[in-house]
């Protein structure tokens, strides 16, 4: 009798401290995500010189926001990392991961640092690259790509530091809520990044050919599933989607509000300002689909969700933006609120297709038709990977 109430008071020793231990959420995980937000409004930042100014250097305004923000979820991950590798508890250590034999620590921390260590090396690397090969051509050159990897795996880690904590806290506690904003303010700021890497064949002269909605089904279901399916906010892929067009739309709106001139020859279009980013793309509505049939479909078998899922996003992406493609060619978009008007300095302002569709890039009756069809199995597939992932994510408590 007396080993079994020491063992019950051992457990509940146990559980309070693992309750003290995540009473309060670590400055690391506030740290990470704000990381997170230096490295977009960096990311966006620096396409907008590129489109206004077009001459760049190494320590660029944009070159330090995105560098802040692997330094400091560097240092700040670190940091965490060796305090409880060298002068952390025993309860600390047992809900780590432990790598190398030496460090142990969470892994969305131990992400922030790969992803620092990343970025890092592709400072002097992309320098090196511009100083050789000029100016790139291309959103994923080889420096970029491992850049654009190291970024990410910073946003990943923000997120992952959030969730791994919210899949072990108490419900109910204003830990609990804090983590679960932190966990979709994450991942609407990785998703920002996810959309700027595929903005190739995301933009408004995309959006009447099948590729717009082929590669826009893949990757949005994925990641907007995995999201939903991993948080304990009840419309999670709504608030997603949401801290996204936030995050885009007030890049549009900031940054023409600062002056800017071409720096690099030839320019065809004389700028004055910055030249914004993207108007966002409407995945509110359907995020608002995918948390909406997550529910009515609880207990459903996996397959069969992601056969009704994954379609449903794609048509309802189709219905949104094939519309408001044409909407944000015309004269009406011409305004500082969608900022259609940006255009590059190396480009004439009076190329007949700036705020047109080219025919050569349209898709209509049967080709359309194939197109979606595609992009619903791309869809179809892509949400039974992203239940997939968010299952695991779920299942994160380190």
């Amino acid at each position: 009798m007396t080993t079994l109430t020491t063992n019950i008071s051992l457990a509940e020793n146990q559980r309070a401290s693992s309750v003290s231990a995540i009473a309060r959420i670590p400055t690391y995980v506030y740290a990470s995500v704000f990381a997170s937000l230096c490295i977009i409004v960096g990311l966006i930042w620096d396409i907008s010189w590129h489109t206004s100014i077009g001459r760049d250097g190494l320590l660029s305004p944009p070159h330090i926001s995105i560098y802040l923000g692997a330094v400091i979820a560097g240092i700040f991950s670190g940091f965490k990392v060796l305090k409880i590798s060298f002068a952390g508890t025993e309860e600390e250590k047992a809900s780590s991961i432990s790598f190398w034999g030496v460090f142990k620590g969470s892994l969305g921390a131990l992400f922030c640092i790969w992803g620092a260590i990343a970025m890092l090396t592709s400072a002097p690397f992309d320098d090196w690259w511009h100083n050789t090969y000029g100016l790139d051509v291309q959103i994923l050159s080889p420096p970029h790509t491992v850049l654009a990897l190291g970024m990410m795996m910073i946003q990943f880690g923000a997120m992952i530091s959030a969730l791994s904590m919210q899949n072990r806290v108490e419900e109910g506690t204003k830990v609990a809520r804090n983590l679960k904003i932190l966990f979709v303010v994450a991942a609407g700021l990785l998703l920002v990044s996810l959309y700027t890497i595929a903005s190739e064949y995301l933009g408004r002269h995309d959006m009447h050919h099948s590729m717009y909605y082929q590669v826009a089904g893949f990757l949005f279901p994925l990641f907007l599933i995995a999201v939903a399916y991993s948080s304990k906010l009840k419309w999670a892929a709504t608030a997603t989607a949401a801290i996204y067009m936030v995050m885009m739309m007030l890049m549009v709106w900031i940054l023409p509000l600062f002056p800017a001139e071409p720096l690099l020859g030839p320019i065809r279009n004389h700028v004055t300002n910055y030249q914004p980013f993207d108007f966002p793309m409407l995945l509110i509505f359907p995020a608002i689909a995918i948390d909406w049939l997550m529910i009515k479909l609880q207990g459903k078998n996996s397959w069969l969700k992601a056969l009704i899922v994954g379609p449903v996003v794609v048509l309802i992406i189709f219905a949104v933006q094939w519309p408001f493609g044409d909407f944000l060619m015309s004269e009406y978009a011409r305004n500082w609120f969608f900022g259609t008007e940006s255009w590059y300095f190396g480009s004439s302002p009076d190329w007949q297709y700036r705020y047109d569709f080219m025919p050569w890039h349209m898709h209509t009756g049967m080709q359309i038709v194939q197109g979606i069809a595609i992009a619903c199995g791309l869809a179809f597939l892509s949400s039974r990977l992203g239940m997939k992932w968010g299952s695991w994510m779920k299942n994160i408590k380190r």
